[in-house]
């Protein structure tokens, strides 16, 4: 399905908003005409049943023979029970089939823009929070499903109904009913007006609430440290203050919709007892029958509920249209960092990859006066285990994340030597993202372990994988043991975010999970900077497997605070603000006594 754009132009909230849904019902447009069709069946039934209450007041109920009238108003009743088994026959199709669609659109849209969050770079994240695009998965898809499911219908049944009985009023009592053309329209204008403001006071709402969500769900993905600074009443304070907000916002929302519902209920009450007055004043001046009045009067009401209903229909349009455009601008959003149009195959030379940075340069889109690397060059042989090290900031893992694309690096000033990163000969830019990351596998500072299974953790490296490969996998990570002595071995649900695991072995777990994808390009953040000595030496020895497995075609880039961890590496490389100052091995390194030795006294001294 094509990714909708928000619609151009558009007043912000306004129910021309809500045509960023077309791409999501198009697929059912046979459900939808279904659902017109008995919609239309529905009103013309409704519509029937005043000419057939006008017929029983006529006919069967005039002066005569008892036993022929009898006869008649059965007949009549006949007719207006048929017309009520019609009407409920296919309202109920009407019902079924709308509220399927309105679950289905509901789905996809949720389905869409969840799909197309996750392919948005790191920098989308770093403006965007997270529990703001919870909100929209959540409480914007549901306002659009009240409208697509419940009352877009509901407002096309009451349109075609109020424009039918307009028009059989037309028909029968066109004077009467010029005037009461002219009482619609002083109906109208004033809920349109009323409207603006609705509109504005829901997105205004949907806004606040968002912001709510966004601070729950900050703060209960950092419960340990809120809980740890005794900060419980400053953070309950904090949502309360968000949330009174978002209270006082649809208060005045509530407010604006409630004096268009009074204003609509009580103009519609005037339009019908004007009506009614007028009619009878026409009975007793022996201008209309007992029957035509009764017919009049039905018509009268169902004219009223349809402008009423419609009223009711309009703020929830107008809501739905907030929520709408909030998804639509989320889905509208393009990552920078964007698939090539025509992708390159990446070369497989039977030797592993090589990597090369040629001349890189990369600022932050949030820090653009701070360099993050500068005329950064460095490559990589196959089977190469290089280390990054230096200062924090000084450029390490900004080298990770131009490497995987996370972000790109910045586009050669004019005049310089080509510049970009290259696996094995080919630019990054020209792979399709999936071909690139396929080949690269990450063990992260802060492994992340996801709520399933331990099998299931280990198994996200490689999703096809089977049980014995997991098991080879956790056993070559030194996962093996601690995994089986959970209470459900490799079945154990490990909590949100492996809560029931230490710090250790939810690094092992990771390591089991890179060593399952068995990539040519490892990544190692840190894997080891915040374990006590016990847990840092298992993982150690887990980060020495992986290194070592296919010895000869793994190429592994390190990042290393503590010197020590990386002191077999072929090459050491060492990172000031951004820059390469030194590189060699670490018996080279110390030699020179230069940035690595100052930094080897320090922590080897400590």
């Amino acid at each position: 399905m094509a990714t909708p754009t928000a619609p151009a132009g558009n007043a912000r909230g306004a129910p021309r908003s809500l045509t960023g849904l077309v791409p999501f019902l198009k697929p059912y447009r046979a459900r939808i005409a279904w659902s017109l069709l008995c919609l239309v069946l529905a009103a013309l039934a409704t519509l029937a049943f005043p000419l057939a209450l006008r017929d029983l007041i006529d006919t069967g109920l005039v002066a005569g023979d008892r036993a022929s009238q009898a006869m008649e108003l059965r007949g009549h009743f006949g007719a207006l029970f048929l017309v009520a088994v019609g009407l409920g026959v296919f309202s109920a199709a009407r019902f079924y089939a709308v509220s399927w669609l309105g679950e289905r659109v509901t789905a996809d849209l949720r389905q869409a823009v969840y799909s197309h969050v996750l392919r948005q770079s790191p920098q989308f994240f770093e403006s965007t929070q997270t529990g703001e695009v919870l909100s929209r998965l959540t409480a914007d898809t549901t306002l659009v499903q009240t409208v697509v499911g419940s009352s877009l219908s509901m407002g096309l049944r009451n349109a075609v109904m109020g424009i039918g009985a307009l028009g059989m009023l037309v028909w029968t009592n066109p004077y009467v009913m010029s005037v009461v053309l002219l009482a619609v329209l002083l109906v109208v204008l004033p809920a349109m007006w009323i409207g603006r403001r609705v509109r504005k006071l829901s997105r205004d709402s949907q806004d606040r609430v968002a912001d709510s969500s966004a601070i729950a769900a900050e703060v209960l993905n950092a419960i340990p440290v809120v809980q740890s600074y005794t900060a419980e009443q400053r953070e309950s304070a904090r949502f309360a203050g968000a949330a009174e907000s978002a209270f006082s916002t649809a208060v005045q929302r509530t407010r604006a919709r409630a004096v268009l519902v009074a204003f609509i209920i009580i103009a519609n009450a005037a339009l019908l007892l004007w009506g009614l007055y007028r009619g009878t004043q026409a009975v007793l001046a022996g201008e209309m029958t007992a029957g035509h009045l009764g017919q009049t009067v039905v018509y009268v009401m169902l004219l009223a509920g349809a402008v009423a209903v419609l009223g009711e229909v309009y703020g929830d349009l107008l809501r739905a249209a907030g929520a709408t455009e909030r998804l639509m601008e989320l889905l509208a959003t393009q990552s920078p960092v964007a698939e090539p149009a025509s992708p390159l195959p990446l070369p497989h030379t039977g030797r592993g990859l090589a990597v090369d940075f040629a001349s890189v340069q990369f600022r932050y889109p949030s820090r653009p006066d701070q360099p993050a690397l500068a005329d950064f060059s460095l490559t990589l042989a196959p089977g190469e285990t290089v280390a990054l090290v230096g200062a924090s900031g000084a450029g390490k893992t900004t080298v990770f994340q131009l490497l995987q694309r996370f972000y790109d690096a910045d586009a050669p000033r004019s005049g310089a030597a080509p510049s970009g990163i290259f696996l094995n000969g080919v630019n990054i830019r020209d792979l399709a993202l999936t071909t690139l990351r396929s080949h690269i596998a990450t063990v992260p500072q802060d492994a992340v372990i996801f709520g399933a299974s331990a099998l299931e953790n280990i198994r996200y490296g490689k999703p096809d994988a089977t049980p014995e490969e997991v098991k080879a996998a956790a056993q070559a990570a030194f996962a093996d043991d601690f995994i089986m002595a959970l209470p459900q071995g490799y079945d154990t649900f490990l909590g949100e975010r492996g809560v029931r695991l230490s710090g250790g072995q939810k690094q092992r777990i990771a390591i089991a999970r890179a060593i399952l994808k068995n990539p040519p390009l490892l990544l190692l953040d840190e894997a080891t900077s915040a374990l006590d000595a016990e847990s840092e030496r298992m993982v150690q020895a887990a980060l020495d497997t992986a290194m070592q497995r296919h010895t000869g075609q793994r190429t592994t880039l390190v990042i290393a605070h503590r010197l020590a961890t990386v002191q077999n590496a072929d090459r050491i490389v060492v990172l000031e603000h951004g820059r390469i100052v030194e590189q060699g091995t670490h018996a080279s390194l110390l030699a020179a006594q230069g940035v690595y030795a100052q930094l080897a006294k320090l922590q080897f001294t400590a």
